[in-house]
């Protein structure tokens, strides 16, 4: 099967989980810069990564690169671009998005109109039509230039893939799933360890994790644009891939996972998000302040996404909220914390030096993942079978 390079958008700074994430799927890494991670895959990675990872923004295909300084540069670089082996006589097409940086090329309006251009006279030179209806299905085009280099992509995804299908109903300042999903997989838990979110929210962190330990992939419950894309991915693709995702869920695992908010209409929102990602019997959500937090067992996991003071409290009440989080923590057993966070005085709070920090843009929030490390719990001994 053809093969060809696929490019996976992600937050800044969390490149390396992705990378790890596409290895694991089993393809091969071309390179990686900040914000995106480039392999080489064919229609059925297509599938599979839309599927399945989940720290990824979209899945695009690369169609071609090339220089141009000039609109007329730009023209006839795209116009030598093979538009016929992606996009079929029918397909409706367009330049969905366009980004430039430190280019002379720099109007995205533009660029989008002009490369519309030159990929109609491709198409009509090709399939010897003087006029597309365009009434088939969508072929996204997406263009980032850099420095004068034209990079032009087919996005596979449609919807980015934070949309998960399961999170109607969002709180006052949600985390997205993509990014929650990459600083879970930043830590060491695992689904026999406890986690416990005491600013849940709309339970993106809770739910996130419930489907880790559930290998539930992400993409289960929701469709992609290159679904329909049959003149480049067969639908047998898709189902086998689907089948192959919905075999490997297990929900017979237990998992103590728990969800907190102070606000009881909050809550609820959270529960009916777990249980349209259906997930909701692997998490118990209470209605609880930060100040009540506890848990008899060791070795536990506190990730949460706490009020930064920015746009759901005054900066005023920060500090109490943080202190309090401080107090409770140092009194769980050998626990560690995990908090992304703008807060700068996040480390004093916490009455600590956090044991890693890794900066990471939250939306267009630039924060700080502070990680606060416990003790690992003694290694299970194995029965020799002595008396």
């Amino acid at each position: 099967m053809k093969t060809m390079e696929l490019v996976a958008p992600c937050h800044f700074g969390l490149e390396a989980v992705l990378k790890r994430e596409i290895i694991d799927l089993g393809y091969e890494i071309s390179y990686v810069e900040d914000g995106k991670v480039c392999f080489i895959g064919d229609a059925e990675a297509i599938c599979r990564a839309n599927l399945f990872i989940r720290t990824a923004e979209r899945i695009l295909i690369h169609i071609g690169s090339f220089h141009a300084e000039t609109f007329e540069e730009l023209f006839e670089g795209t116009k030598k671009l093979p538009w016929e082996d992606y996009i079929p006589e029918n397909g409706r097409f367009w330049v969905a998005k366009a980004t430039s940086i430190k280019s002379k090329l720099f109007s995205p309006s533009d660029i989008q109109s002009i490369m519309k251009k030159a990929m109609v006279e491709h198409l009509k030179q090709k399939y010897h039509k003087e006029w597309f209806e365009e009434e088939g299905d969508h072929y996204p085009i997406r263009v980032s230039i850099m420095k004068d280099e034209v990079h032009v992509y087919m996005d596979t995804s449609g919807d980015s893939l934070h949309k998960r299908g399961y999170r109607l109903l969002n709180g006052k300042a949600p985390i997205s799933e993509t990014l929650a999903a990459a600083l879970i997989l930043l830590t060491p838990w695992k689904s026999d360890r406890i986690l416990v979110d005491p600013f849940c929210g709309s339970g993106t962190f809770p739910i996130e994790a419930a489907m880790i330990g559930s290998n539930m992939a992400p993409g289960l419950q929701r469709s992609f644009l290159a679904e329909k894309w049959e003149n480049l991915i067969p639908a047998i693709e898709w189902q086998e891939v689907r089948r192959e995702a919905e075999e490997l869920v297990d929900m017979s695992i237990k998992m103590d996972i728990q969800a907190f908010d102070i606000d009881g209409e909050i809550i609820k929102a959270a529960r009916e998000n777990a249980r349209r990602a259906g997930v909701e019997k692997q998490i118990h959500f209470q209605q609880r302040p930060v100040k009540a937090l506890s848990h008899p067992k060791k070795y536990g996991f506190l990730i949460t996404n706490p009020p930064y003071g920015e746009r759901i409290e005054t900066k005023e009440s920060i500090e109490s909220i943080y202190r309090e989080l401080g107090e409770q923590f140092v009194a769980l057993d050998n626990w560690s914390a995990y908090i992304i966070s703008s807060c700068e005085d996040t480390e004093r709070y916490m009455g600590r030096k956090a044991d890693k920090k890794r900066k990471i843009y939250n939306g267009m929030m630039k924060t700080c993942y502070y990680q606060f490390l416990g003790a690992k719990p003694p290694k299970a001994r194995i029965n020799s079978g002595e008396t």
